[in-house]
């Protein structure tokens, strides 16, 4: 599926989010929501494999370009209520689907109003990352984005030094973690900022989550998943085999295969 527009939506705080949409626009489709240090150009490899819904929506949250600033007022709420107007321009949308942060956002959107179907991919929630907080506050601020980019892979992904060195050694690569570093303080903060409701996706006819199969019951993500899916009672889980975090960048036709097959249309 081709890229056919992208759009400017305006949000709450004068700011605005973008959207990329790929297939028929006025189709009824899926929305994705990407987490931290991701854009929707890092998804553009997923949403070009999806076939089983006539358009796909890749939203570009605020707070990365071309999309606005965050803005002072932000919190997990400001991204519950963009998702809001996006949903409201694409109103046809049958299915939302979140990766990491953007699993939660979509989870509890779907909390709010009814949808189809909700599908997450390893969501995280309170208290992800938060030991990290106090080091990225540092780091953002002396705008030292190569260390927020050192932080999140080292002390909350939990990948090695050898791993970090391999990302340095691409300067396009690592240019890009540190532009998509800049938000990374605030919103890990508004993740942290107070506990979700008992139970998330309440409104969701279907829920469905997915861990890779390299993260099933290890830390940090797929701790947080079983956290997580203890507040979506009515959840098929599904696993992606040999993949882990970073399915969308490592293997997106796969990723895109599994959600294929998923699609309650």
């Amino acid at each position: 599926m081709e890229q056919t527009i992208q759009k400017r939506l305006p949000v709450g705080g004068n700011s605005w989010v973008t959207v990329d949409v790929y297939g028929e626009p006025d189709a009824p489709g899926l929305v994705v929501v990407p987490g931290v240090m991701s854009d929707a150009h890092t998804w553009r490899h997923v949403a070009g494999s999806i076939d089983a819904w006539p358009s796909v929506v890749v939203v570009n949250r605020r707070g990365r370009a071309p999309s606005g600033a965050l803005t002072n007022s932000y919190s997990l709420r400001t991204e519950i209520e963009d998702l809001g107007v996006v949903l409201d321009e694409f109103d046809s949308a049958r299915t939302l689907f979140g990766w990491s942060y953007g699993g939660l956002i979509t989870l509890l959107a779907a909390n709010e109003r009814p949808i189809p179907q909700v599908i997450a991919y390893e969501p995280v929630m309170r208290p992800f990352g938060r030991h990290a907080l106090p080091d990225l506050k540092a780091a953002e601020g002396t705008a030292d984005w190569d260390r927020c980019v050192e932080i999140v892979n080292r002390q909350i992904s939990g990948f090695s030094a050898a791993h970090v060195d391999d990302l340095r050694a691409d300067p396009h690569s690592w240019a890009t973690l540190r532009r998509l570093s800049g938000p990374l303080y605030a919103e890990l903060s508004a993740l942290n900022a107070e506990p979700p409701p008992d139970l998330m996706a309440q409104q969701a006819e279907q829920a469905d989550l997915i861990i890779g199969q390299r993260n099933r019951g290890t830390a940090p993500y797929g701790t947080s998943f079983d956290h997580v899916r203890q507040h979506v009672a009515h959840a098929e889980v599904h696993e992606l085999p040999g993949q882990g975090h970073l399915a969308h960048i490592q293997a997106p036709a796969e990723l895109g295969h599994l959600l294929n097959s998923l699609a309650a249309i």
